[in-house]
């Protein structure tokens, strides 16, 4: 069986997010234990598994990290559509309802995703202090993603942040996003970010696309209601998404490079 590792939300090789990707047959998925041992020997923040689809959308499509299924994974749909070879649009059927990918320019796919439903909260104290910061705003980002979304004063503290992975991974949420707007308004992006998913076993990940169906709303809402931004998420590999708000729904823009094409002899 074939399994590709692509890096996505990059035009080259050794940056953006490495996801690996699983075609399977048409006879549907094998068991969740087998994609959970895979995802876990794999080692990506997500490995994606489709497989053929008639009716509601071309493929069904599951995401895993080594530790957990999500619900919503924005890299590995785009390294699945990169793979796929998309001359169009593809749509997949997913936890999180059909999501659509659709090729453009110089390589390029967007993503048609749903917007994250923002509500304001209060913030676990302890999880500050973890994370070691002050938040100008808090919010959470729905079922789809679970993720706490922790605006911060300026880019430099975003790119400073170095909490403690280790106890981060024993709070509930799938994940944390932290942001702030960018310093340089020439830099060819809006505002940062980060996100960490110690406790869906990613203890940093590098480029987060669904995190950025939260992020679409929650800065056009300070940028004076732009709906076309551009985030770059500041990890170590780093990566550029390209964002647009259509309402109830998010469309994501980015590239892919291939950079493994092997194959997977421990079968279902």
């Amino acid at each position: 069986m074939r399994i590709r590792i692509v890096d996505a939300f990059t035009d080259r090789p050794f940056a953006g997010n490495p996801a690996a990707v699983v075609l399977l047959s048409s006879d549907g998925f094998p068991s969740d234990e087998w994609m959970s041992q895979v995802a876990a020997e794999v080692n990506l923040s997500e490995t994606a598994f489709a497989h053929p689809l008639g009716g509601e959308a071309d493929y069904a499509l599951r995401w895993f990290t080594p530790a957990v299924e999500v619900a919503l994974c924005g890299h590995a749909t785009l390294a699945t559509a990169h793979v796929l070879g998309v001359d169009g649009t593809v749509s997949f059927a997913t936890r999180s309802g059909v999501l659509t990918a659709t090729s453009g320019d110089s390589g390029s796919y967007t993503l048609d995703f749903p917007t994250a439903p923002l509500t304001p909260l209060t913030p676990d104290a302890k999880l500050l202090d973890v994370l070691g910061v002050t938040p100008v705003s808090a919010h959470h980002t729905g079922p789809n993603t679970d993720d706490v979304l922790l605006e911060l004063l300026d880019e430099t503290a975003v790119r400073n942040l170095t909490p403690d992975l280790a106890t981060l991974a024993t709070y509930e949420q799938r994940g944390v996003i932290v942001t702030a707007r960018a310093d340089d308004p020439a830099a060819g992006y809006d505002f940062v970010s980060r996100f960490f998913g110690a406790a869906a076993g990613v203890g940093e990940d590098p480029v987060t696309g669904s995190a950025h169906t939260a992020l679409a709303p929650f800065w056009s809402a300070k940028l004076g209601g732009r709906t076309e931004l551009a985030g770059y998420q500041a990890s170590a590999r780093g990566g550029l998404v390209r964002v647009s708000l259509r309402g109830d729904r998010t469309l994501l823009t980015g590239k892919a490079v291939t950079v493994i094409d092997g194959t997977l002899h421990a079968l279902p």
